[in-house]
């Protein structure tokens, strides 16, 4: 049992080492082509099964960035995403289509070209009240905040806004 700690250790150690001889050599040119272009026919499609609501995530695996997450989502016609947040930021690029979020107590409207933002732990939902489909890219911080061990998500379904944070009064 000790020599696999010390084997443990020293795998530890040199990989430390790597690392702080690459840290010293950070102005090496030589990359990996790896994931420097990426096509939308690779994304890997999570199905409304998966998403728990109507639209579709396309994960764009291979692309290598460190602190950030880019997505492809179809929202198809006549239908949304869930109510939901996360401590992540999040920004939408409408590539097609046009539609509106409810963005905490904020309702928006965007069309083709539009970005929208959504910040950190703010429930939200996006609407395609539309006969086609809403394609957009989705770009994220979540990578970073994964690495921190610091992401959180929460959904409470396909319900609005105004339905689930009506004031007591009503």
């Amino acid at each position: 049992m000790k020599n696999d700690n010390f084997s443990i250790k020293e795998v530890k150690y040199n990989e430390f080492l790597a690392n702080l001889k690459k840290l010293k050599q950070r102005d090496k040119q030589e990359i990996s082509a790896d994931g420097l272009v990426v096509h939308p026919e690779d994304a890997i499609w999570l199905d409304s099964k998966a998403t728990g609501n109507p639209t579709e995530i396309g994960i764009l695996v291979d692309i290598p960035a460190k602190s950030m997450e880019f997505y492809l989502q179809r929202i198809p016609a006549n239908s949304s995403s869930d109510l939901q947040r996360h401590v992540h930021e999040s920004i939408h690029y409408v590539l097609e289509g046009e539609g509106y979020s409810e963005i905490g107590n904020q309702v928006v409207k965007w069309s083709k070209g539009d970005f929208v933002y959504t910040p950190p732990w703010i429930w939200h939902r996006h609407y395609n009240p539309n006969d086609s489909d809403v394609r957009m890219l989705l770009i994220e911080n979540s990578r970073l905040l994964d690495s921190l061990d610091a992401n959180r998500r929460e959904s409470l379904g396909l319900v609005s806004f105004a339905e689930q944070f009506k004031p007591e009064h009503e």
